[in-house]
Parts: structure tokens; sequence; C-alpha cells
């Protein structure tokens, strides 16, 4: 006998004082707690209606645009009711004590979301997109959610998958009907060249995976260099404002100061080191190895180098695609050598000369590096794992064609389980959960 869910409520719309506040409902008793709280006759699905809404006692509690959605044409897939409220705590707690009173229960974080997926409304892809276009703090973010909200990966995936089952039918025919005359010979070697052109799919999705994500978590650039090459008043330059501390006196920057800022769409953090030197202060040593881990990690290197001192350490953490900073140019006639394995720029935080362009730079090379592209990409290490999962089936699938078509087969079950499990389809209750609570509680 099928669980009848609860009737759930919650505050959709942000908690504080406001002009307007989104009570959502959803579950089996949504119609019936409509017409408790009006006492009138049900408004036409769908559509705006201005309604009193009263408790059981008919004590007046608001005035409130209502709508009703009846189910499956919901955002859950149940039926469905909107109360468009006054914004005051007061009318929110005086409504919320009365949807209490009639058997409701608050919502979990994430569960009107979850209830759609259950519902068949969106894939598990779609609902992380959603998920990520209400995080979205930048244009990156927001493009990139929002195609894959759409759908946008699904319909990448669906290609994956159909490729898959057509092997798979191809290796099944041959292992199932071996003596049958209308089944030709050698039929599962056929899908050899469709399960290439996949595996190559799914290898250039896997290498293209960075992007996706650094445009969802953000990116992170480490300025470095020795003490006293111009480190702080550099990140100051790049902020717009006084984010670290600028001394002459060596070792001032002793933790890691980050900047938060938007470079071509994407949210990047800045953040600005201790100096590489040899100390025997035991703090500042400490702030050299964090300094020394942070460009390990980091996704671009700024390197800033004095001519005139030692950079040799500097210089060797550089890699292709950092920068190399000679700062000070106003100090004289600076000559800097050029190195084909990274740009470099001549610029002066004191005076703000380079500045253009390396901030030009900055964005041309983000943008190339990390920006969206045109196919719906993998956002998450959920669908990187999964991706891999299935390439490893794949591959697995290509080297047993030819001498044993039954693991072949097996293989390409395995391929197809873990496209089910990137679309939220197989057994995964934990991922599932880890998923939804990431969402606020009206969504």
């Amino acid at each position: 006998m099928p669980v009848i869910p609860d009737t759930i409520f919650a505050l959709a719309s942000a908690s504080g004082r406001a002009g307007v506040a989104v009570i959502r409902i959803s579950g089996p008793k949504s119609t019936k707690v409509l017409q408790e709280l009006t006492g009138k006759k049900l408004p036409v699905p769908r559509m705006a209606s201005l309604r009193h809404l009263k408790n059981a006692d008919g004590i007046k509690l608001d005035e409130a645009l209502v709508f009703w959605f009846v189910g499956p044409k919901s955002f859950s897939g149940e039926d469905m009711v909107e109360l468009h409220t006054h914004g005051s705590t007061a009318v929110i707690e005086a409504v919320s004590n009365t949807l209490y009173d009639l058997g409701l229960r608050q919502a979990e974080p994430g569960e009107f979301t979850r209830r759609a997926f259950e519902n068949g409304k969106l894939d598990l892809t779609e609902a992380e997109g959603l998920a990520d276009l209400i995080d979205a703090e930048s244009e990156g973010q927001r493009k990139q959610a929002l195609r894959q909200m759409e759908g946008g990966l699904k319909h990448v995936y669906e290609g994956w998958r159909s490729k898959i089952l057509d092997a798979l039918a191809m290796v099944e025919g041959e292992i199932d009907f071996p003596d049958e005359g209308d089944v030709p010979e050698e039929l599962a070697h056929r899908a050899v060249a469709d399960l290439t052109e996949l595996s190559e799919a799914l290898k250039e999705a896997l290498a293209k995976s960075d992007r996706g994500e650094r445009v969802r978590s953000g990116l992170d650039i480490a300025i470095i260099g020795a003490p006293n090459v111009g480190k702080s008043s550099i990140i100051n330059r790049l902020a717009r404002r006084d984010a670290a501390i600028v001394s002459d006196e060596a070792g001032t920057t002793r933790d890691i100061v980050e900047v938060q800022m938007h470079i071509s769409g994407i949210p990047v953090r800045v953040s600005d080191t201790a100096g590489l030197r040899e100390t025997e202060n035991l703090i500042e040593a400490e702030g050299v190895r964090r300094a020394r881990l942070r460009a390990q990690d980091a996704d671009l290197c700024l390197g800033v180098i004095d001519l005139s001192s030692d950079n040799s350490e500097v210089l060797d953490t550089l890699t292709v695609g950092d920068f190399a900073l000679y700062n000070k140019a106003d100090l004289g006639d600076v000559k800097i050598p050029k190195n084909v394995s990274r740009e470099t720029f001549l610029l002066s935080a004191t005076t703000g000369s380079g500045f253009d362009e390396l901030e030009d730079a900055l964005e041309q090379e983000i943008k190339s590096r990390f920006s969206l592209t045109e196919q719906a990409g993998l956002t998450r290490s959920r669908h990187v794992e999964c991706v891999r999962s299935a390439l490893s089936a794949l591959e697995n699938t290509l080297a047993n064609l030819s001498i044993a078509p039954e693991l072949a087969g097996a293989d390409l079950r395995v391929a197809l389980h873990a496209i089910k499990e990137l679309a939220g389809e197989s057994d995964i209750e934990a991922v599932l959960d880890r998923v939804f609570t990431q969402f606020c509680i009206g969504k």
C-alpha cells in the first residue's frame, strides 16, 4: 500500500521584513488547506486571486494573492499552493501557526525540489543546476546554472546512453542468437566504431570538466614573490581598495590575505602571500610554508619579481600559463628578460602603469582556460566520477569484444549504470540526501 506523503510548507522568499512574503505548500492536503484558509471556492488553477486568509476561529490573518497548482502540472508534481502575503514577521508567523494547526509540517531543506525530482519533473543534473542558479553570484555562474537547469547536461548524457544501448543490443544479439540465420556474424564488432567515438567524447568531457567546476567554485590566483617586491600593493591595485597592509618592513604579510572579485564572469579569489625567503622566525616561516602550498594549489600564479634581488625560487615556481610581474617600473629604466614559458609584464603598483595590460591579459587567460564552452559540461565532482566509471567500462568493453562478448556485455551494463547514476536514476540515497540538503528551506 503506497505511503501518502506529508503536506509540507515553507517560506520560499527571504526571511526578514519585506513588502511581500511567499509561503509555499505542497502535498495531498494543499487543496483542502486553501479552502480552509479562504473559506471560498477554489480559484482558477495557475491564476492569481486576491483572498482573505483566516484561521480556524475565523480571525483574519492577512489579505493575500493565492495561486493554486493542480498536480502534476506544478513544480513539485503534487498539488501546490502559493500564498503571497505581506512580508512582516507577524503575518508570516500567524499564517505558519495556522498551517501547523491544519496538520502541515515544515519542509526540510530542498524537499520541494526533491519531490519534483522523485515525481519526474526534473532529473538530478537539472536539480543541481537549480541549486547552482540559486547560489549564482557571477554572470558565468548564472549562465552555466541556467543551461544545466534547462537540461543541457541531460541532453548530452541521453546521447551517451543511446549509444550504449545500441551497442548492448548488438552484443546481446550475437550472444543470444548465435545460430540464427538472420543475425549477422560478428554483430557485436559493428559496435566498435560507435563505442570508440563515445569513449573519445567522454574523454573530451572529462578534459573540459575543470572549466565547469571552476565556474561553480571559483578560481584561485596566488600572488607570490620575495619580501618587499610589492605583492600587497599589487593586490590592492587589483582589488581597488586597501585589502592588504603595505609596509617597507620585510615580512609584513605573514598570513594569506584573500580578495574576492569577478573576472570574465567567473568568481576569483586572489591571495596575497608571505614573502618567499628563509627565516628563523617561526610565525613568518609558517606563512612562507602556506605561501608555497597556496602556489602549488592555485589555478594561476602571479610571480612578482624585483630584478635587483635573487628571484630564482619565484621563477622556478611559475609554470606555463602563469604571469611574471616585474614591479617598480617607476624607479628607473627597467628591462625585463623574456621567457617563452610565461607571460611577462612591466608595471608599477605605485603609479598604476602596466595594470591595464595585466588585467586585460588576466581576462583573456581566464576566458580561454575556464570560460563556458558551447556544449554543456560536467560541473561537479559527482559528474566526473560517473563519467570516469562509464569510460573505464567502455574501455573494458572494447578490450573484451573480440575475445569474450559476454564480458563486453557486462561492461556495457556497468557503463549504463554509471550514466543512470549521473541522472540520479539508480539507488544512490546518500547522494540524493547530500544534493538536496544544500537547498534553502523553501526550495
